[in-house]
């Protein structure tokens, strides 16, 4: 597998390391490897972060992020089927199972309802439809990148198609041509290619970087398939009235997954919602533009404390 320059700039700070600790957990009989980031100075009022990432992404993705809220406690598992976490091993990989998930993974460690639960991309549709399905379990919602429209409609919904084929293909070749197909660097470059909206060329060096070293970290294809068929599948808007409780949108405003005018049809349908737009980014919210992220976060969770 390709991996990054170990020579190039990390974008992240040498404290995060000494606030860093990992751990693993055993639910329904698979092992679920989670990082928890704490506060440089930990308080009563410290809040908690719970952190779900997106489709073939791992905890690596959030990093920068959770380096600029230093006053936070952050935890961040890989899913079941990505990373380190191996993939369930009793049921499909769908919205609705790894809502369970989060349930049986937040009783684990004892997070209780004061917990704030943000989710990026895929993560967006997970935590949204948990929230949406267990009312009073976290407090508030914050969705980095959400993906507010259906994949398959729009004008979006013939690359969401094309997607949907290279999955399936991959999932019925042989092991190791599907596997192949997969892990491809140069589908995963063009991938990364697309997304990635900086002019700064070792920014840009840095995201290649990550795609590569952790994109083709998936347990299986046929659970990669499973997720990836609910990421096209679901979208928040469908649950966006039954999310009562504080919800903040951080969109890209080049975002082309999850387009702005459809971030503005999920914030009208939230009985509670803000909408926070950076300029400039696309759908890497989490590597490109950390920084206002961070900053809306911390400014939501002022207005909103525990």
């Amino acid at each position: 597998m390709q991996t990054a320059d170990p020579g190039a700039p990390t974008y992240l700070s040498a404290g995060l390391a000494a606030r860093t600790t990992a751990g693993v957990v055993q639910l329904a009989g698979a092992p679920v490897a989670y990082w928890t980031y704490e506060p440089q100075h930990a308080a009563p009022e410290t809040r908690t972060m719970l952190v779900i990432h997106g489709f073939r992404g791992d905890h690596h993705g959030l990093l920068r992020v959770a380096d600029l809220l230093p006053d936070m406690r952050i935890i961040m598992p890989d899913l079941p089927g990505f990373g380190s976490s191996a993939a369930f091993a009793d049921g499909d990989h769908s919205v609705a199972h790894y809502g369970r998930f989060i349930t049986g993974f937040m009783a684990e460690l004892g997070l209780g309802p004061e917990t704030v639960l943000l989710g990026h991309s895929f993560g967006s549709i997970i935590a949204a439809h948990f929230v949406a399905a267990n009312p009073g379990t976290v407090t508030p919602l914050i969705l980095v990148n959400p993906i507010a429209a259906p994949a398959l409609e729009g004008p979006k919904g013939v690359m969401t198609r094309l997607a949907v084929l290279y999955y399936r293909l991959a999932a019925r070749l042989p092991r190791r041509a599907g596997l192949a197909l997969l892990r491809s660097p140069l589908i995963v470059r063009i991938m990364s290619e697309a997304m990635a909206k900086t002019r700064d060329p070792g920014l840009r060096g840095f995201i290649h970087g990550q795609h590569h070293a952790y994109f083709s970290a998936f347990a299986d294809r046929d659970s990669l398939l499973e997720s990836f068929t609910a990421s096209v599948s679901g979208n928040v808007t469908e649950v966006a009235a039954r999310l009562t409780l504080p919800v903040l949108l951080i969109a890209g405003e080049k975002d082309e997954i999850a387009a702005l005018p459809d971030q503005h049809t999920l914030l009208a349908q939230l009985p509670d919602g803000e909408l926070k737009v950076i300029p400039g980014v696309g759908h890497l919210i989490h590597y490109e533009t950390p920084e206002p992220a961070a900053h809306h976060i911390r400014s939501f969770l002022k207005d909103h404390p525990a």
